[in-house]
């Protein structure tokens, strides 16, 4: 049965091409209207500068873009979700909202209220799998059950895919975009239609123009990263290389489509362009679907270790803790990488992947403070924030987690300074004041000769801090806190 009006609810989908909610409701409707909502109950507490929410008012500021080059317009809302939606679905008279799914706990508990909602008005919400290859249960383990080291998950990923290759198939949209709502002429947009500036929303507009933002900055990203790809499993893992996709945002908000993504690796497969490169990076993809995975069914990882006996763990605490904390958040541990990896994320919002790994080890390791702080002060600060792939890298980091780094191996932080960024190019870009420091002591100020560090013009303690703690002892301590467990 054809619907008369339907609704498209985007969430982290910020795209038209690709996109399955709006395929179906296309597919499904006389007339399709496109919504998205600024969630207060999402933006309550956030930083008034905070990125995400610049990067995501130019998406929706794109999208509607978009639309409005096919004739359509997007209705934009300020308000709780479960409240607005089943509201304007009533107003536009629309016998379904469509939208794609969501793995997060409380977006799951947000949709079954709106479903509720919907359902008690005699509307429905219709949900499609969109942000992932293959979800929930769809990869099982020979016996059954649900999967919890990756290796194994990734075998069964991409033999589901050789089987089944029209999972990759591209959803349709341009050509029903006929059955888009027109745009009302400008004298007739409703105010509270409209997309409110960010003022209006409570957040302070940025200085510059957000970069690449939209399905426009996604494919401008995405052409630049292949033209790099094929050196990507050599160079990832330095940080002074622009070596990684920086595709991570647009994944998270859905400016372009997986879909789209693993097509083009396997066509690049396919003419034999492919190199090293993209097997590594198509494991990246594959680790954010674990990881989806994992918080899907078993969301308790959100505020509990994955390894139900690492909550015994003993994390230290207290006054002193708390100043070592703060000094690991604003990037004045002593320990340069450490410290640069910071500086980059507390000024830009992004990280590098090997030093997400670095920093997470040090606060956890090195300090001995519970990862689900660290993993708080990264939500808060990464623009690229991922509930999953955040949340999944931390425990494994703190070997708390599902297929996790071994609690008994822990990252020396020079040791990675040393070998990730042997130059110290990394570290003196986001460090200035170690800029003139030069061989070893780049990477060990507190190590380097006297004279090294007058020639550099640097006095430890006033230029940089001398390090907060002594790696070998620290590792000391985490062995022991660690093997406790292991005796009980």
């Amino acid at each position: 049965m054809t619907l008369r009006n339907s609704l498209v609810w985007f969430r982290r989908d910020l795209r038209i091409d690709d996109h399955a909610a709006l395929h179906h409701a296309l597919l499904s409707s006389h007339r399709v209207y496109a919504v998205f909502v600024f969630d207060s109950e999402l933006l309550a507490g956030l930083p008034p500068d905070d990125r995400r929410v610049r990067f995501i008012h130019a998406c929706v500021q794109e999208l509607d873009n978009r639309l409005r080059e096919l004739g359509a317009y997007l209705i934009v809302k300020h308000g709780r979700a479960v409240h607005e939606i089943p509201r304007l679905a009533a107003e536009l008279d629309a016998e379904s909202v469509f939208v794609n799914h969501d793995y997060e706990p409380q977006a799951i508990a947000r949709d079954r209220a709106v479903a509720d909602a919907l359902r008690a008005a005699g509307r429905s919400l219709q949900s499609f799998k969109d942000q992932v290859i293959f979800e929930k249960d769809e990869l099982r383990t020979l016996a059954g059950g649900p999967f919890s080291v990756f290796t194994p998950y990734k075998n069964a990923w991409l033999k589901r895919l050789r089987a089944e290759p029209e999972a990759l198939l591209a959803f349709e949209t341009r050509a029903h975009a006929a059955a888009l709502a027109p745009a009302p002429a400008p004298a007739r947009m409703r105010a509270e239609d409209a997309l409110p500036t960010l003022s209006q929303l409570g957040f302070a507009p940025p200085a510059q123009p957000v970069e690449h933002a939209g399905s426009a900055g996604a494919a401008q990203v995405l052409a630049g990263f292949l033209e790099r790809l094929g050196r990507y499993d050599r160079e990832r893992d330095f940080p002074a290389l622009d070596s990684t996709s920086r595709l991570s945002v647009h994944l998270r908000f859905g400016t372009l489509s997986v879909r789209q993504l693993v097509r083009t690796l396997a066509a690049r497969a396919q003419d034999a362009s492919a190199g090293g490169g993209d097997a590594v990076w198509l494991s990246e993809l594959i680790w954010r679907e674990f990881y989806m995975m994992i918080l899907w069914r078993h969301p308790r990882v959100v505020a509990q270790s994955f390894k139900a006996a690492f909550d015994a763990l003993r994390w230290d605490d207290g006054e002193h803790s708390h100043a070592l904390f703060a000094a690991w958040c604003e990037g004045r541990t002593g320990y340069p990488l450490v410290d640069a990896a910071m500086a980059q994320l507390n000024r830009t919002g992004f990280m590098h992947n090997r030093l997400r790994m670095v920093s997470a080890s040090f606060l956890t390791k090195d300090l001995g403070i519970d990862w689900r702080r660290g993993e708080r002060y990264f939500a808060l600060r990464l623009v690229d924030y991922e509930l999953s792939s955040n949340n999944g890298g931390w425990q494994w980091a703190a070997s708390t987690g599902c297929d996790a780094q071994p609690w008994f191996r822990i990252f020396n932080p020079v040791t990675q300074s040393r070998r990730f960024d042997p130059d110290g190019v990394f570290i003196r870009r986001w460090l200035p004041q170690l800029a003139r420091l030069e061989g070893a002591a780049i990477h060990a100020p507190w190590l380097a000769k006297p004279a090294q560090l007058e020639e550099a013009g640097v006095v430890l303690g006033r230029d940089y801090p001398l390090p907060v703690v002594d790696h070998d002892e620290a590792r000391e301590r985490t062995l022991a806190r660690f093997g406790i467990l292991k005796q009980q």
